[in-house]
């Protein structure tokens, strides 16, 4: 990609976090090329759908995920690396509010632009669960797609006014939930 066209590319992401961020995950694609001081023709170029410009913005966020799960899986014991991930997980999920149904749509859609960043990032989260429950640290009766859908959950929590202030409460209680060591 040329320099210039790198330039507008990163600048249309930059916008548009900043605008899901206040708006939430259905913030009008016009309204985001607007305050980009673009056309729609123009961010429609580089993203042609809304779950295109998703999955630009969250890739980087959730390859981090994936990769800070490798690092967990040698630098911290099975339980901690499990709750460091899912406190990750669901922060950035949080961070654009209205995104969970999104991952959750994504996951079941093989066509979907998000579908290949949702299921590595889903696959490193179940690699950790199922380093704990080796070690017996977690409870054996719940799967990646349990996990997923619990942190999902949870950044759901954090999108609700209401129950957004008990979100560290909750998440303590899903965690002890899941471990069995503490």
């Amino acid at each position: 990609m040329r320099a210039d066209a790198r330039k507008n590319h990163d600048h249309l992401l930059a916008v548009a976090g900043a605008v899901i961020t206040e708006q939430g995950a259905e913030a009008s694609m016009r309204d985001i090329a607007r305050k980009a001081g673009v056309g729609l023709a123009t961010l429609l170029r580089h993203f042609p759908t809304r779950e295109a410009l998703f999955e630009a913005l969250l890739r980087t966020s959730f390859d981090e995920l994936t990769a800070k799960a490798g690092e967990l899986e040698t630098s911290s014991s099975p339980d901690d690396a499990l709750v460091s991930w899912l406190r990750d997980f669901v922060a950035v999920a949080h961070n654009y509010r209205g995104v969970v149904a999104l991952m959750m749509a994504a996951i079941e859609d093989s066509r979907s632009a998000l579908h290949t960043s949702c299921v590595t990032m889903r696959a490193a989260g179940t690699r950790l669960l199922a380093r704990a429950q080796a070690e017996g640290m977690a409870r054996t009766d719940i799967d990646g797609t349990d996990l997923f859908a619990l942190a999902g959950s949870l950044a759901w929590l954090g999108d609700q006014p209401s129950l957004a202030p008990r979100l560290d409460h909750l998440f303590a209680v899903v965690v002890s939930a899941i471990l069995t060591s503490r």
